[in-house]
């Protein structure tokens, strides 16, 4: 068995910054060295690991097609089909009866990832029909490093033409003359800064908006009713929005409210009372957001009327408009609830049969659509596509995701838990695991993230069967620092309360093993980017208490990014991490950064994955932290690195190169626990 990397110190503060030096010899060649010494430790679990493969892919419907959406004259969707990394996009007349039929003997392919892709890595970034539905506009990142080259397809003769621009954010937007595009560009710290426009058949494009706040990333979007153009800017504290008709490009913008610390808007255009109108969320009454109405002529702060007061208990996360209802999607007691707001008959809520889900507004459809569709799914039942009908409340399941195989929802038990904080806060938990698997002391993998409000709320996944049968138990702890509870719950794990984040994830564990769900010897931990550095946190300061821990393209180097200016994104995290630039900060990120952090101590079993382009975490974040672990760690656990060099933040692109991942990460746990079948 070759020897594991052991990467050179340098004198100073910093030891391994070296491995900073993209695309330096020494550098590629450690990182090379890793992943070489990470498939010989495996290398007794390659059947395993193509046996996960086969039975992860045994369960997903590798032919499908998507639940056709209907715009226009046209139904458009997507098909699946096996052996291919991408889904096909593409459109058919719309039938006479409105109902989804798809005719495949007139259908169009409008765009096919497959073809080009290749071997490589492929995003689709923005996918926009005109509003004539005579051409495509669409973005492609071939590197994973969200980088976008712009492209339009004329949909009558499948021209393709390549816009002549560069450093662009993927985004493209059409004005209602289906010849004008706006598109976000981004700066040299990898911000989206300005919104271009381009018309289509001229050679360049015109600024109509730059931010030079290094706070802010700035976005082009169309409004629900399809007649307003909506500029946003927001940092993760405040907001400001300029609007613009959408058949008149080359008009002026309006602000619609301007920027004040601590103040979020987020204006949307439809209508109210059988008039256009606006309707602004905004948290000028409190935390928890408030709707607003104004006329359409005067969409300024000015002339905003209380429409839905802020609900110090409710969390009002967004609001979805269609000409007869206005559709509110609320956060109460760590669940998401629907409220539809009918314009000719009283509110109600969307009833649910699970006790733990995720529920979302997927589609409002067309603006004059008397239905939208939800996305429901829970840690036991597949992702469904619910119809519902505005009017009075009527669901109808229109698309369950298939389990290919012998699955049956209620052999599994879905449960929320809470577990008892340090200050008395009660911290909520997901879990699902097989009926007869409860009752004694499990394998188990608990997940979390805990950063930017974003909520974990419990999601279905064909891939963790593998682990639920095997006994496995999976558990979300829904920490501070996410918006599972609302923003209260965001800000009390941010800034100088972050070590809630961590302290909550560490008392998640301690509840599951108290209550017998499982023990430390069984404990598996995982998260991904801000998720990672929640992982490397609690490694430090609990490592006993975990077997085993995987990190995926991890935030552990926190203190020196932060310090860094020059890095894509690092002055617009200062409002979720603080600025180090000030003393008290730099102390407080010092206390807790992973890889400032690591101790002469034991450590678990980890696995740290790492995407060469990545432009949110850099990969030599988890090769300075894996570094530092094999060189002071004392114990003999496995310790490995994986750089993808063909992925960016998102990993591999494919959906079979996604799947191969996931059966590397199980195989590395069953491993770990003594588990080879």
């Amino acid at each position: 068995m070759s020897p594991a990397p052991i990467a050179r110190i340098e004198p100073g503060q910093d030891p391994y910054r070296w491995l900073e030096q993209r695309d330096a010899p020494e550098v590629l060649a450690y990182l090379e060295a890793e992943n070489a010494y990470l498939e010989a430790q495996l290398q007794d679990q390659a059947p395993l690991r193509e046996q996960l493969f086969q039975e992860i892919k045994g369960r997903i419907r590798e032919t499908d097609l998507s639940l056709p959406v209907p715009w226009g004259p046209y139904l458009y969707y997507k098909r699946t089909t096996a052996g291919d990394e991408y889904p096909r996009h593409y459109r058919c007349p719309r039938p006479t009866d409105n109902s989804l039929k798809v005719d495949e003997a007139q259908e169009q392919l409008l765009l096919d990832p497959n073809a080009l892709a290749g071997d490589g890595f492929l995003s689709i970034g923005a996918f926009s029909i005109s509003p004539d539905h005579q051409k495509l506009a669409y973005s492609l990142d071939t590197q994973g490093d969200e980088m976008y080259r712009l492209y339009v397809k004329d949909l009558s003769n499948n021209a393709l033409h390549e816009l002549p621009f560069e450093d662009c954010d993927g985004s493209l937007v059409w004005a209602s003359d289906s010849q004008t595009l706006f598109f976000g560009e981004l700066d040299e710290t990898h911000r989206p800064h300005r919104i271009q426009r381009h018309k289509l058949g001229e050679s360049g494009s015109t600024e109509v908006f730059h931010e030079a706040d290094g706070r802010y990333f700035v976005g082009c979007h169309l409004s629900s009713s399809e007649q307003q153009l909506i500029i946003l800017s927001h940092s993760k504290t405040t907001s400001e929005a300029w609007v613009l008709a959408a058949d008149q490009p080359e008009g002026t913008w309006r602000c619609v409210a301007p920027r004040e610390e601590g103040h979020e808007y987020f204006p949307d255009h439809g209508q109210y009372q059988d008039q256009a109108a606006w309707l602004i969320r905004t948290n000028q009454d409190g935390i928890n957001f408030a709707l607003y109405y104004s006329a359409e002529e005067q969409p300024e702060r000015t002339h905003w009327k209380s429409l839905i007061p802020q609900d110090p208990e409710v969390m009002l996360e967004g609001v979805s408009l269609n000409a007869s209802a206005l559709t509110l999607s609320l956060r109460h007691n760590a669940l998401s609830l629907i409220e539809v707001h009918p314009a000719q008959s009283a509110p109600y809520r969307v009833s649910l049969p699970d006790e733990v889900y995720s529920l979302e507004v997927q589609d409002t459809l067309e603006f004059h659509s008397p239905v939208i569709r939800l996305r429901y799914e829970s840690l036991n039942r597949p992702a469904q596509i619910r119809q519902l009908t505005l009017a009075n409340g009527q669901q109808q399941i229109l698309k369950e995701t298939p389990v290919e195989g012998s699955f049956t929802a209620d052999d599994y038990i879905s449960q929320r838990l809470w577990a008892t904080a340090g200050d008395g806060t009660q911290i909520p938990i997901s879990l699902v695991a097989r009926r007869d698997t409860l009752g004694q002391p499990a394998p188990l993998y608990l997940y979390g993230y805990g950063a930017y409000g974003h909520s974990l709320d419990p999601w279905f996944s064909h891939a963790r069967l593998s682990l639920l049968e095997r006994g496995f138990v999976f558990a979300i702890a829904h920490v501070r620092g996410g918006g599972e509870l609302g923003e209260a719950w965001y800000r009390a794990g941010k800034l100088e309360h972050k070590t809630n984040t961590f302290a909550d994830f560490i008392t998640c564990a301690e509840h599951l093993i108290a209550e017998g769900y499982t023990d430390h010897n069984q404990l598996a931990i995982s998260g991904g980017s801000a998720g990672g550095l929640l992982i490397g946190a609690v490694l430090n300061q609990r490592p006993e208490l975990f077997a085993a821990a995987i990190a995926e393209v991890p935030f552990v180097d926190v203190l020196n990014t932060m310090l860094n200016p020059e890095l894509p994104l690092t002055v617009t995290e200062y409002d979720e991490w603080g600025d180090p630039n000030q003393s008290e900060v730099y102390e407080r990120l010092k206390s807790y950064a992973p890889y400032e952090n690591v101790r002469t101590q034991a450590y678990p079993a980890l696995l740290a994955v790492a995407g060469y382009h990545d432009t949110r975490v850099q990969y030599w974040e988890a090769a300075k932290w894996v570094a530092k672990l094999r060189a002071q760690r004392r114990d003999q656990n496995l310790l490995l690195l994986k750089t993808e060099f063909a992925a960016g933040h998102g990993g591999l692109s494919g959906r079979y190169q996604a799947l191969h991942d996931v059966a590397l990460e199980y195989a590395f746990i069953l491993k770990v626990f003594g588990l080879s079948q």
